[in-house]
């Protein structure tokens, strides 16, 4: 009956939060039958009893040790594969978090005098996805390499988030899907206006009138609203138009001339032709998104096979932990040695 006092009772037993603990005998009382029960490659995390514990004597204190489920070879395959799945979203997610992030901070965005301006700028954008991505990765990574139930939870649960506002963005725009073209109006007269404030609005205006061969939103004319291409305008930008709207920005040379749109709103439109593009770019994008709206339902095609992918490989670890630890119940309640029944229920 040494045994009964390395072991506490049945109603001694305390469940962890994702493991239980079970008793672990000390090399003065070795018990085969409980050897047997509790495996020692499963125990871990050892916490000694305490020496005024009515269960233990002096001659053998017994131990505390966490019984982790043990996983399948299967589950574990999926459980790795899971870790590495989530450790490439987070790599990516961080990456595109130091991007927006620095794009802040270079362009001063986050100074008191432009915070006003913050929510147009599209580096925000970039910086609440990349912390948005890696946090929920991180999470996932975590998760799956521990198989902790309260991340994987946590990691499912936002990319159930993300699909639902995903499908519900895309509703939303099959929706107001006749009032694209007019946000798309505002969005670019808002970039003239800003040009030569806002480095990224800039730059995405160049890329629309180099790429598509046009010139302000609905013709060369919309850039007579920038303060500074007004033909009022003191500078020597004054009834100009940017490089990028010229058909030949380089000239005869390798280097592009600046000011190959400059004068050109002063004169006339056959003789303007000669120099820059005169169609605005609102009918350009409107023709592009209308021919690649095959090519961009593929890309959420593919955006939302990887969420689901992931959300498969997590509920997967879930119900695999689950059954782990219901196995581990049941062991519990079915000794293999009858004697040590019979001790334990005293």
């Amino acid at each position: 009956m040494r045994a009964a006092a390395c072991y506490p009772r049945e109603k001694g037993l305390v469940m962890g939060r994702h493991a239980p603990w079970v008793p672990v005998p000390c090399h003065q009382c070795w018990s085969p039958g409980l050897g047997r029960l509790f495996p020692v490659s499963h125990l871990r995390d050892v916490l000694s009893f305490s020496a005024e514990d009515p269960d233990t004597d002096d001659a053998c204190l017994g131990k505390w040790q966490r019984l982790e489920p043990p996983l399948g070879t299967w589950s574990s395959c999926v459980r790795y594969v899971a870790f590495s799945w989530n450790l490439l979203f987070s790599i990516l997610g961080l990456l595109t978090l130091a991007v927006g992030v620095w794009g802040l901070l270079d362009k001063e965005s986050l100074l008191g005098e432009r915070v006003g301006l913050l929510g147009t700028d599209p580096m925000l954008f970039l910086a609440l996805v990349g912390l948005a991505v890696s946090t929920l990765s991180l999470a996932g990574c975590a998760g799956a390499l521990y198989a902790n139930v309260c991340l994987l939870k946590f990691f499912t649960g936002g990319v159930l988030t993300f699909m639902a506002m995903e499908l519900l963005g895309g509703l939303l725009l099959y929706a107001l899907r006749h009032r694209i073209k007019d946000s798309l109006r505002d969005t670019m007269l808002l970039a003239v206006l800003r040009y030569q404030d806002d480095l990224d609005l800039r730059f995405l205006m160049d890329e629309i009138q180099t790429g598509l061969q046009c010139c302000g939103v609905e013709s060369y004319r919309d850039w007579e609203t920038n303060l500074y291409f007004n033909c009022s305008s003191p500078g020597v930008q004054a009834c100009g138009v940017p490089a990028s709207c010229c058909l030949e920005p380089l000239g005869n040379g390798t280097i592009a001339n600046s000011q190959c749109g400059f004068g050109t709103l002063g004169t006339a439109a056959s003789v303007a032709a000669g120099t820059i593009s005169l169609g605005g770019c609102l009918p350009q994008v409107t023709r592009w998104l209308n021919s690649h709206v095959g090519v961009i339902g593929s890309y959420f095609a593919c955006l939302l096979a990887v969420e689901v992918g992931s959300l498969l490989l997590a509920t997967k670890l879930l119900v695999d932990v689950a059954l782990a630890h219901a196995a581990i119940q049941t062991t519990r309640g079915t000794s293999p040695d009858p004697g040590l029944t019979g001790e334990m229920g005293t």
